[in-house]
């Protein structure tokens, strides 16, 4: 059987048989994907593809699309000053801790920038398990504002172990703040045009439209943002999550779109980048010295310094929503490995602490999918 059949049966039977698993041995789906992947992969029924590690990478920006679905920008630049005020000093408090235990333990700078990343992927996720509950609606306001400071950081670091500080660093902050302010004067714009002529919402999107001509724009905008990020050489991440906003900004009158874009996401392509991601690692390296205990280090001080951090909102929100947004934040599982690999690629970590990394994104998943659903079901 040819590399790229194998791979197709795998992924075929991971995808089908992955939510009977994990009703049955009561774990969350992602961590039973990332799994089932993991043990493909060492058996030999996945290897190396680029097809497969393609059809991923479209996975993980859908999944960013679908987390930008969740963001309303109208709503978002209404949040209470309060708020604001307390997600800043949570967003400097990682850092500050960050540097305090990267120094103490004399660990490589990457670790100043890979502990306190915020990626808000998964709380698409947790959504779609937990509903509106009032800590996933703040932990994704305060995300949105940690994953566009960790995006805005993980390009520079590229920038920066790709070019060195040179004159190519300054071009990518020039065109960063260029993307920013285009996106403004966009929002400005569309939303002077649309107060003037709303009737080109429902031309755009019609409701109950059987050509189903809402998903084959929400496709255009996504694809048409990641080819603007390609193109200008920044995070193409950043670019499917604001196609994500621009959609429940502008277009929040059809009610039934997010559901049918969920619905095709988690369907299908993003269980694969899932599956990809447990794939990426197998199972064997489990047996080098030292990996596992040097990974549950990493995890242990990422979910200590959120949980500590967190406690910022306690007075506003209690001590539940809060620890409840910490966790929620513990899982910045592709910005983790995103960072990773740029950081082996410059020869700025060795491969052992690279594959700690990788170990250390999906031993956050487990534990914090398990711990949330823990935390969740206790009365406030």
């Amino acid at each position: 059987m040819s590399n790229d059949i194998s791979i197709i049966i795998t992924l075929s039977i991971i995808i089908f048989i992955s939510p009977l698993i994990s009703r049955k041995i009561k774990l969350p789906i992602i961590p039973t994907e990332i799994i089932l992947g993991s043990i493909a992969v060492s058996l030999g029924f996945i290897s190396d593809n680029y097809i497969f590690t393609l059809v991923a990478e479209l996975g993980f920006l859908y999944l960013m699309f679908l987390a930008g679905l969740e963001v309303d920008l109208k709503k978002l630049i209404k949040i209470p000053i309060e708020t604001l005020k307390l997600g800043m000093k949570y967003i400097i408090s990682l850092y500050i801790l960050s540097i305090i235990i990267t120094l103490y333990f004399d660990l490589s700078k990457v670790f100043i920038i890979a502990m306190p990343l915020i990626s808000i992927g998964l709380l698409a996720a947790l959504k779609k398990e937990y509903k509106d509950q009032e800590w996933i609606s703040l932990a994704i306001t305060i995300g949105l504002i940690g994953e566009i400071i960790s995006i805005i950081i993980l390009t520079l670091t590229s920038a920066i172990l790709e070019y060195g500080m040179g004159t190519q660093l300054y071009k990518t902050l020039a065109l960063l703040l260029m993307v920013f302010v285009t996106i403004m004067i966009i929002y400005k714009l569309f939303r002077y045009i649309l107060w003037w002529n709303p009737e080109i919402k429902t031309k755009l999107m019609p409701q109950n439209d059987h050509l189903e001509q809402d998903i084959r724009i929400s496709m255009a905008i996504f694809f048409i943002m990641i080819a603007i990020m390609l193109y200008l050489h920044l995070e193409i991440a950043l670019g499917a999550f604001i196609a994500g906003s621009f959609i429940a900004t502008f277009f929040h009158h059809n009610v039934d779109l997010p559901k049918k874009l969920e619905h095709f996401g988690f369907g299908w392509l993003v269980p694969i980048f899932f599956i990809w991601v447990g794939s990426s690692f197998s199972i064997g390296s489990l047996f080098i010295n030292n990996l596992i205990s040097t990974s549950m280090l990493i995890v242990l001080a990422m979910f200590f310094i959120r949980i500590i951090s967190s406690s910022v909102f306690i007075t506003k929100y209690g001590v539940k929503q809060s620890l409840l947004l910490g966790l929620s934040h513990s899982m910045p599982l592709t910005l983790l490995i995103a960072v990773a690999t740029l950081a082996y690629h410059s020869d700025s970590i060795s491969h052992f602490y690279f594959l700690a990394f990788i170990l250390a994104s999906m031993i956050e998943v487990f534990i914090g999918m398990i711990v949330i659903k823990i935390v969740n079901n206790f009365k406030n």
